[in-house]
C-alpha cells in the first residue's frame, strides 16, 4: 500500500516516541512535530482509519503491525541515508533535513543498493 509521505513521518514520529517514553499520545506527537492539535487529531484518525494505528480509551496510540513496518522502513532509511551524508561531510542538520526528503522518495531497489555499499564498507 502506497501511503502519504506525510502519514509516513506519522507513522515514524510514533515509533521514535514509543522508543523514548512509556506511551505515546497525540499531544506528545503536536510537541515533537510543532503541528497543531486539530491537524494531529485529522492525520491521528487517518491512520486509524486505515488500520496503521490503534488508540486505546486513555488515548494511547500504538503501531498495527502494517503501520509499524511502514514506520521502521522510513526509520531505517532516514538514519542510514541520514548517516551516508554525515560520512561524505554533510553538516548534520542539514544531513537530517535531506535525508528526510529522501526517505519518502528512494526506491526500495536504490535504498537497498546503498544498504549494501555502506554495510560493505563497514
Amino acid at each position: 500500500m502506497k501511503i502519504q509521505e506525510s502519514a509516513e513521518n506519522y507513522l515514524e514520529t510514533i515509533l521514535i516516541l514509543g522508543q523514548r517514553q512509556t506511551a505515546v499520545r497525540s499531544i506528545d506527537i503536536v510537541h515533537e512535530l510543532n503541528f497543531s492539535k486539530p491537524s494531529v487529531s485529522i492525520a491521528m484518525k487517518n491512520l486509524r482509519q486505515n488500520d496503521l494505528i490503534v488508540m486505546d480509551t486513555d488515548g494511547h496510540i500504538a503501531l498495527t503491525e502494517s503501520g509499524r513496518k511502514i514506520a521502521e522502513t522510513i526509520y531505517e532509511r532516514h538514519t542510514l541515508l541520514s548517516k551516508m551524508l554525515i560520512d561524505l561531510g554533510v553538516d548534520p542538520k542539514i544531513a537530517a533535513e535531506d535525508a528526510c526528503r529522501m526517505e519518502h522518495v528512494i526506491s526500495p531497489e536504490s535504498f537497498e543498493a546503498i544498504k549494501q555499499h555502506i554495510h560493505s564498507k563497514e
